[in-house]
């Protein structure tokens, strides 16, 4: 398995919008993609300008073919000014839970 973790802020005053285009990228992700196997997106609590995206991928070519996807590339015309700071993106490999335990 490949795992993306990122960590963006936006600007808060596309936030709504924002949002609205991200769900529609996660969705679409886990919807029309078979080797995506998760796509979480998570808003900080004390910062609704702070998200997080933990997205599960059968392995690095899955992830760079999401890279081409139509949902995908519509997020990232959308948003492309929208971002307060760059994102800080890590990847690498699952360790836990055991890559047999993830299923859509």
């Amino acid at each position: 398995m490949h795992v993306i973790v990122a960590e963006i802020r936006i600007e808060s005053e596309h936030r709504e919008r924002f949002m609205e285009e991200m769900v529609a990228d996660a969705s679409g992700s886990v919807e029309h993609e078979p080797g995506c196997l998760q796509f979480a997106v998570v808003k900080d609590e004390r910062d609704p300008n702070h998200l997080f995206l933990f997205e599960v991928y059968r392995d690095r070519a899955a992830f760079e073919a999401h890279k081409g996807m139509p949902h995908y590339l519509k997020w990232q015309n959308a948003v492309s000014d929208w971002f307060a700071a760059p994102a800080v993106v890590t990847e690498g490999p699952n360790v836990y839970p055991p890559d047999e335990a993830w299923s859509k």
